[in-house]
């Protein structure tokens, strides 16, 4: 099946950070037996819920769309705030509107960005070189430091870079431009969920949940 075929990575990250919602928000100090999807969900604008939530939605769509059109097509499915992205390469426009409407059935979608392309799938060099100028786009976000990288999630695909996040205009313009001038990159498109910056900075400073109160033992009676 060419529906990206990492959705046994996707349902184990999935079970992880399942399993780490009700970790953040409620004994956060337990949050060490997954540190890594932990301090990711920590660092992300998203709440923890949202943050499962979108993992759940990618999973149910690469399903669905990979039960109906096997290795027809090449789609990969992001979810960022519950608005999809859809890239990749489908045969006939027909299908590109199916896929769209397969995707939008999922529960709790809130929009969909068809970025479909009309063609034959991609090859692995293309995928190959799709990753390694992600992985610049993603380096030049740290070197330039004018907002955290972690807040703008990249996805390129045949050399045109996708943009998400929640981030303000002065975040999103940054990036567009630091994308737009890196080696490689033949496009950028926005597909960020702008906010104020009073929002960023209510998200950015938002304290971790308070660990339950646990019972008082009482104290031993001397006798």
């Amino acid at each position: 099946m060419n529906v990206r075929t990492d959705i046994g990575a996707k349902l184990r990250n999935l079970a992880a950070l399942a399993l780490c919602a009700p970790i953040l928000a409620g004994c956060f100090g337990a949050a060490a037996v997954g540190v890594g999807t932990g301090a990711l969900m920590l660092a992300d604008r998203r709440n923890p819920e949202t943050f499962v939530s979108d993992e759940g939605m990618e999973i149910r769509a690469l399903n669905r769309i990979g039960e109906k059109y096997g290795d027809k097509v090449h789609v990969n499915v992001i979810s960022y705030n519950r608005m999809v992205l859809l890239t990749g390469e489908v045969p006939t426009d027909a299908i590109k509107a199916d896929v769209e409407k397969i995707a939008a059935g999922v529960p709790n979608v809130k929009s969909i960005s068809n970025e479909l392309a009309i063609a034959g799938p991609s090859s692995y060099g293309g995928r190959s070189n799709d990753s390694y100028i992600t992985s610049k786009v993603k380096a030049r976000f740290v070197d330039a430091g004018k907002f955290a990288p972690n807040h703008v999630k990249v996805v390129t695909e045949a050399g045109v870079v996708f943009l998400l996040g929640l981030v303000t205009q002065a975040e999103a313009d940054a990036a567009v431009e630091i994308a737009r001038t890196t080696g490689g990159v033949q496009k950028v498109v926005r597909v960020l969920e702008i906010i104020s910056t009073e929002q960023a900075k209510a998200l950015d400073h938002t304290p971790p949940p308070a660990a339950p109160a646990q019972d008082a033992k009482p104290a031993a009676v001397k006798k």
